[in-house]
C-alpha cells in the first residue's frame, strides 16, 4: 500500500474513533439538558475542563510513549518495549490525585470552577463518579495509541466507537428508565473506556502483535522522554479546558449562567471539531514516525502536506454545516427554549468556528513536529495556541467587544499561532542554510560536519575537503 493510501486509511479510522470519544460528551450534554435544563448544561460545561485535563495527561503520556515506541521499533532498538508498561504504570500513578479529589472534595472542585450553590448541589455526585474512574480514561489513551502504532488502527477505531456507543445508549437507560439522573450519566461515561480497553486488548493475542508488557519499576527518564513527544497532544487536549475555563469566567461576568450555557453548546460541538483535527494529526503520526525512524524524510514531508490539505478541506466542510444549521444544532441543547441562550449560541457558533481554518493546520503541524522528534518546536506551537494566545486574546477582545469579543478570541489566537509557526519554519530553514554556508567557508578545510535538515542526529552528513598540495 502506497503512502497516500496508508495516510487516508489511518486518518479516516482515527477521525471516526476520536469523534466517537467526543460524542459521549455530546450525549451527556443532550440527555442532561433534557433532564436538568440550563443548569445541567452549565454544570457539564464547568466539568469539561476536568475532562480535558484527564484526557490531556492520557494523551501526552500515551501518544508520546507510542511515538517513541514507533521510532525505536523502526530503528530496531530493543528499548522500545519498555515504553508501554512504563506508560501504563505512570498514568495509574498520575490518576491518584484526581481520584482523591473525587472521593473527598468534588464540591470544592465545582466551586473552584465557578459553580454557585445550586450547581454544586446538582453536580457533586456527577463529579465524584467520573473522577473516580480517571485511571480508565487515561489507560484507554495509552492502549489505543500503542495498538494504532503497532499497525492496527482498525481495532483502535472499533474499540473507541464501541465505548462511545455504550455511553450513548446507557446515558439514556441510566438517566430516564432507571431514574438515576445525572449520576447515571456520569456512570455511563465512566464505564465506556473500560469497554474500549477490553476491545483493544484483543490485539495483544494476535500473531502480529509486537507489544510486550515489561515488568520493571516505572522510570522517570522514560516518562520524561514520552512527555517530550506527547506535549502537542497534551496542549491540544488541555487547550479546550483552558479556553473553557477562561471563557466561563468571562461569560459569567458579562451575562451570567445563560451565557455559560450558550457556551456549553459551542464548546460541545467544538470538542467534536477538535477531535476531527486531532484525528488527522494522530492518524498520520505512526506513519510520520516510521518515516523518520527509517530516515525517509521526503515521505514525512509528504504526509505533512497531506495533513494540512486534509485539515483545510475538513474545516471548510465543518463550517458549511455549522453555518447552514446553526439554529438546528443550538436547539438540540435548548430544552427550555430560552431565546437569550439561542441568541448567544447562534452568534457564538458562527464566529467561533471560523478558527478551525487555522486550528486544523496548527494541530497537524504540532503533531508532525512531535512525530519527527522535534519536541521544542512542537511545544512552542502547542503552548502558543493552547495557552498564551487564547488567554491574551480573550481578555483583550472581551474588554473591547463584549460577548462577540469572547467568541472571536479563538479564531484570532489560532491565526496568530499559524503566522508564528510559518515564520518559525521559514526562519529555521533560513538559519540552517546560513549555517551551512558559513560553516563551509569558515571551518578548517580538513572536514566539515553539517547536519542535513530534519534528519535524525545519528545520520549526519560528513563533507570532506582535502587541502590541495602545491
Amino acid at each position: 500500500m502506497n503512502l497516500t493510501k496508508q495516510f487516508f486509511k489511518y486518518v479516516s479510522q482515527n477521525i471516526f474513533g476520536l469523534i466517537g470519544t467526543s460524542c459521549y460528551i455530546l450525549a451527556d450534554t443532550y440527555f442532561i439538558a433534557q433532564a436538568a435544563g440550563t443548569d445541567g448544561v452549565t454544570l457539564l460545561n464547568l466539568c469539561l475542563p476536568m475532562y480535558n485535563l484527564i484526557f490531556a495527561f492520557g494523551s501526552m503520556i500515551g501518544l508520546g510513549a507510542a511515538t517513541r515506541y514507533a521510532i525505536l521499533r523502526a530503528q530496531g532498538d530493543a528499548r522500545a518495549q519498555r515504553y508501554f508498561s512504563n506508560a501504563i504504570f505512570s498514568v495509574c500513578i498520575l490518576a491518584v490525585p484526581f481520584m482523591l479529589v473525587g472521593i473527598f472534595r468534588p464540591d470544592g472542585l465545582l466551586r473552584l470552577m465557578g459553580g454557585d450553590a445550586d450547581i454544586v448541589a446538582l453536580g457533586m455526585n456527577y463529579a465524584r463518579i467520573f473522577l473516580m474512574f480517571t485511571p480508565f480514561f487515561m489507560c484507554n489513551y495509552v492502549v489505543a495509541s500503542f495498538v494504532r502504532n503497532d499497525g492496527d488502527p482498525s481495532l483502535a477505531m472499533v474499540a473507541t466507537l464501541s465505548g462511545s456507543l455504550f455511553n450513548v445508549v446507557f446515558d439514556y437507560i441510566f438517566i430516564f428508565p432507571m431514574g438515576l439522573g445525572l449520576p447515571g450519566a456520569a456512570l455511563a461515561t465512566a464505564i465506556s473506556p473500560i469497554l474500549s480497553i477490553a476491545v483493544c486488548s484483543a490485539h495483544f493475542i494476535k500473531k502480529n502483535n509486537t507489544i510486550t508488557f515489561v515488568r520493571k519499576a516505572p522510570s522517570v527518564r522514560l516518562l520524561a522522554q514520552s512527555c517530550q513527544l506527547g506535549i502537542s497532544g497534551f496542549v491540544g487536549e488541555l487547550s479546550s479546558g483552558v479556553t473553557t475555563t477562561v471563557f466561563n469566567f468571562l461569560l459569567l461576568r458579562l451575562a451570567g449562567n445563560v451565557a455559560v450555557a450558550a457556551y456549553g453548546v459551542v464548546a460541545n460541538f467544538a470538542l467534536v471539531a477538535t477531535a476531527i483535527f486531532n484525528g488527522v494529526a494522530q492518524g498520520a503520526q505512526p506513519l510520520v514516525s516510521q518515516c523518520y525512524g527509517k530516515n525517509e524524510m521526503a515521505g514525512a514531508r509528504k504526509l505533512l502536506l497531506l495533513g494540512c490539505g486534509t485539515a483545510l478541506g475538513l474545516a471548510a466542510l465543518l463550517y458549511g454545516v455549522v453555518f447552514g444549521y446553526t439554529d438546528v444544532l443550538t436547539a438540540l441543547f435548548n430544552s427550555e427554549n430560552s431565546a437569550l441562550m439561542a441568541e448567544f449560541a447562534h452568534s457564538g457558533m458562527r464566529i467561533y468556528f471560523v478558527g478551525y481554518f487555522f486550528a486544523g493546520c496548527n494541530i497537524v503541524a504540532a503533531g508532525y513536529l512531535g512525530a519527527v522528534n522535534r519536541p521544542a518546536e512542537a511545544s512552542i506551537t502547542s503552548l502558543c495556541r493552547g495557552m498564551v494566545a487564547i488567554v491574551v486574546c480573550s481578555l483583550v477582545l472581551s474588554a473591547l467587544f463584549g460577548m462577540n469579543g469572547v467568541w472571536a478570541a479563538f479564531p484570532v489566537s489560532e491565526a496568530i499561532t499559524l503566522a508564528l509557526t510559518g515564520a518559525s519554519a521559514l526562519l529555521s530553514r533560513s538559519n540552517i542554510t546560513s549555517l551551512r554556508c558559513t560553516a563551509f567557508i569558515r571551518m578548517p578545510p580538513c572536514f566539515l560536519i553539517l547536519p542535513y535538515n530534519n534528519r535524525p542526529r545519528r545520520n549526519v552528513q560528513v563533507y570532506f575537503r582535502r587541502r590541495s598540495v602545491a
